[in-house]
């Protein structure tokens, strides 16, 4: 029989301490991928993956993500959607210059705000383009285009900025504009406790752990608990992974999973 505990470790993905912090329910976020070069298979989405991850550090947690085409009564039923279902909502792609580019409008639609050429945004790219020469074309000025009552979100590489309307927050598709542009965001959140994770390495298929694994959950049923299998030199083993807030729990949970499937 696969027997064997071979690793058992604390990630800790957060730097606060949350010791004497009384442990509330962490805000809740959903992401929007807005793209038909997404959807078609031409381009890989890496953006959810560094918001999942900046997300977690931050103690917000991300729950549903939705991929729409560039269509203009998919993407405002799935911000109004989102934006009540959710206290924050990211949107990534189609703030460019080109005509496909309607995530703006869109976002002024699902809140029923006008949108227009702002001048701080403006002014934004206007310096940027004058620093490399580069004309200011009509094109280039759809990119300053905000919604009326929105908050500008810094685009530190290519200046054209993102924002924020409600809990509505867009940004850029390009992954190293969209991570600046998260980064610009998370300084102006309010997270709550970071995600803890401690992970159990046992050489036991799922099908022996999924049984005593599933009896656990419940009773640890404030904490999350992902199985996931891996094969090695012929041996099928399974990773545990246990996540949440409180590091008293999941000591608690862990010191369980050594017992049931320790030596």
């Amino acid at each position: 029989m696969e027997r064997g505990l071979y690793v058992n470790h604390l990630e800790a993905q957060g730097a606060r301490d949350t010791k004497e912090v009384p442990h509330m329910p962490n805000p809740t976020a959903a992401m929007l991928v807005i793209g038909d070069e997404i959807l078609s298979g031409r381009t890989r989405d890496s953006n959810m993956h560094h918001l999942a991850q900046e997300f977690t550090r931050h103690g917000i947690d991300l729950r549903e993500v939705r991929m729409v085409s560039d269509d203009r009564a998919a993407i405002v039923a799935a911000v109004n959607a989102l934006r009540h279902g959710f206290d924050h909502v990211v949107t990534s792609g189609g703030i460019g210059p080109t005509h496909d580019d309607i995530t703006a409008p869109c976002v002024a639609e699902a809140f029923g705000v006008p949108i227009s050429v702002r001048e701080d945004a403006r002014a934004i790219l206007q310096a940027h383009y004058d620093r490399s020469g580069t004309e200011m074309n009509e094109a280039r000025l759809r990119m300053a285009r905000i919604p009326d009552g929105a908050t500008l979100i810094d685009n530190p590489i290519s200046a054209a900025p993102g924002f924020s309307l409600g809990n509505v927050h867009v940004m850029a598709g390009v992954p190293q504009i969209f991570e600046a542009m998260v980064a610009s965001l998370l300084s102006t959140l309010v997270g709550g406790a970071p995600l803890l994770s401690q992970t159990l390495r046992v050489q036991r298929g799922e099908g022996m752990v999924a049984e005593p694994l599933g009896a656990l959950a419940e009773e640890f049923s404030d904490l999350q608990f992902g199985s996931y299998p891996f094969q090695k030199d012929g041996a099928f083993g399974t990773n545990v992974v246990v996540r949440g807030t409180d590091a008293g729990r999941l000591d608690a949970a862990m010191t369980r999973l050594n017992a049931l499937f320790g030596d």
